[in-house]
């Protein structure tokens, strides 16, 4: 009996250990790896995904002019969902025509977009090979990546990342797969994993993290 005691105590002390541990695992992690603790929405309960709406880009469109407007700030933030809204008005022309359901999310330094899609939309087999037996006819994908002011007048959202549901594609596939759904030409500087965009020439840069997508005024 005192042998199970003694077990049982043990056990005890071995859980409130691990609690601790987990309680106190961003310091534990930083002091012991050191690496960084887990950044500002990078946890699932940090991101928010915001549907994409007219009234968004509307937001985001009165923002980006008040850049050009004289006296005007030299920085705006803008909301993940109004953004998208705003320069996808653009990047829908790239977006499978099946697309439904789209919303936006900053996670960490990048912006995701997510869709309800068809399948057939990306190739299907033909493009996914084996990784087509995993998703359904029609299933949510997901981008992730950055945008890229390549020249004036002209960027591009370089993608990083695609996911079929939690499916993460290889980095090789991705161009392969963009290729199957971008319209038109490529233009020049737009790489093969990136879409291309077209934005007012003031603005010089572009930047994503802590739950916004900052646009930089071009410096004279």
């Amino acid at each position: 009996m005192f042998g199970c005691l003694k077990r049982l105590g043990c056990l005890f002390i071995v859980l409130l250990v691990l609690a601790a541990a987990w309680l106190t695992r961003d310091r534990w992690y930083h002091r012991v790896s050191g690496g960084e603790p887990p950044a500002v929405g990078t946890r699932a309960t940090d991101i928010v995904w915001e549907p994409l709406t007219d009234e968004g880009a509307e937001r985001a469109r009165t923002a980006v002019r008040s850049l050009n407007r004289r006296g005007g700030p030299s920085f705006v933030n803008t909301r993940p969902g109004d953004i998208s809204a705003y320069v996808f008005t653009g990047v829908a022309r790239q977006l499978p025509p099946s697309a439904e359901d789209v919303r936006a999310a900053v996670i960490g330094d990048r912006l995701y977009v997510k869709a309800l899609v068809k399948l057939s939309d990306f190739g299907g087999a033909r493009v996914l090979g084996p990784l087509s037996g995993f998703v359904s006819e029609r299933d949510t994908v997901q981008f992730g990546g950055n945008f890229e002011i390549l020249r004036p007048g002209l960027a591009q959202f370089r993608v990083r990342e695609i996911k079929f549901r939690e499916l993460s594609l290889p980095s090789p596939m991705i161009p392969r797969l963009l290729a199957q759904i971008r319209r038109g030409a490529r233009p020049e500087g737009v790489t093969d994993g990136g879409l291309p965009l077209e934005v007012p020439n003031y603005i010089g840069d572009v930047r994503t993290g802590q739950g916004r997508v900052t646009l930089y005024k071009t410096t004279p």
